[in-house]
């Protein structure tokens, strides 16, 4: 028969290790620096699309963006996207639809900026020159493939 000191050894003991377990198995995200090349025109609809590359965990894993918008958009751009993919668990994570909602412009050369997250919780934060003459008010969304 156990005494009470005894139960109350193993009971904390227990207890100390379910914590620490509970502790040591935390779900961890991490960032991944991000470049995207992406070429916009059109008129009321926007079409685009580009390039880029993800570098996380030391590798390099290359993109493919597609997007669309719709409302006003006239003329055409092309932006160097530079930045970081934020909640990462694995590269794959990046895959996906966005949606984004805004308005932005260029003419000659400006600036661009852009936050937007996917349904894996990845959140984009993009920036980068504008090369180009466009205007746009619009709503849309890019998806990204993975090659």
């Amino acid at each position: 028969m156990m005494t009470l000191y005894r139960r109350r050894s193993v009971v904390l003991a227990l207890f100390g290790f379910l914590a620490s377990a509970a502790v040591a198995t935390p779900a961890v995200a991490e960032v991944g620096a991000v470049t995207v090349v992406f070429t916009k025109g059109g008129f009321i609809v926007g079409v685009g699309g580009g390039q880029g590359v993800l570098t996380f965990r030391g590798k390099r894993y290359p993109f493919t963006v597609s997007g669309m918008s719709v409302g006003f958009t006239i003329g055409a751009s092309t932006t160097k996207f530079t930045g970081r993919a934020l909640n990462l668990r694995t590269a794959g994570d990046l895959a996906g639809s966005y949606a984004a909602g805004g308005a932005g412009g260029a003419i000659a050369a400006g600036a661009g900026g852009v936050q937007l997250q996917n349904a894996n919780g990845v959140i984009l934060q993009l920036s980068g020159p504008r090369v180009g003459l466009e205007a746009s008010a619009a709503v849309g969304g890019v998806t990204i493939t993975m090659q």
